[in-house]
């Protein structure tokens, strides 16, 4: 999955607080997404409907206190997800973390900001 430059109806949902904006900080999603970039997230993506592979989402961190921005790999039967970076030299995965919970799936990058 690609992310979609910032179209009117992100910028709006946006603005009717339907969309958090993140700033990137690591390196982990090269060369999809820089550090500095912003990023809009969709944080009713998954009410109704498990992440798919390939989605680009943010996760809380399983043993730290921080946001994760990586892709989906696979989602298991059980919902729990395995996820990746794009940049495997500089994340932070379920390669050392193992899958996580659905629950700690906060949403869906819709698209980069500015």
């Amino acid at each position: 999955m690609e992310i979609s430059p910032l179209s009117i109806k992100e910028l709006l949902l946006w603005a009717l607080r339907r969309r958090d904006r993140l700033r990137i900080t690591g390196r982990s999603m090269l060369p999809l997404l820089q550090p500095g970039d912003e990023v809009l997230v969709n944080p009713r993506a998954y009410r109704r409907q498990p992440p798919e592979p390939g989605d680009i989402v943010v996760a809380r961190h399983p043993n730290q206190d921080l946001k994760l921005v990586k892709r989906v790999v696979v989602v298991r039967d059980d919902g729990d997800c395995l996820l990746s970076g794009d940049n495997p030299a500089e994340s932070s995965d379920s390669r050392q973390f193992g899958a996580v919970s659905s629950s700690y799936i906060l949403g869906r990058v819709t698209c980069r900001f500015g």
